[in-house]
Order: structure tokens, then C-alpha cells, then sequence
């Protein structure tokens, strides 16, 4: 595994975890 696909992959989570903390904590936060 090249060190491009490991990064893409690893910015791939990061981006998923932080859709999923905002759904479950920005939306309540605004209510």
C-alpha cells in the first residue's frame, strides 16, 4: 500500500467522522 492511498483513505475517515459528530452535535446544539 503506497503512502498516496493510505493518506486519501486516512482524510476519507477524518471527513466521515466529522459529517457524523456534526449531525449528531451541531444539529442539536443549534436547537
Amino acid at each position: 500500500m503506497n503512502s498516496d492511498f493510505k493518506g486519501r483513505h486516512f482524510r476519507g475517515e477524518v471527513i466521515l467522522w466529522a459529517v457524523r459528530w456534526y449531525c449528531r452535535y451541531g444539529i442539536s446544539y443549534r436547537d
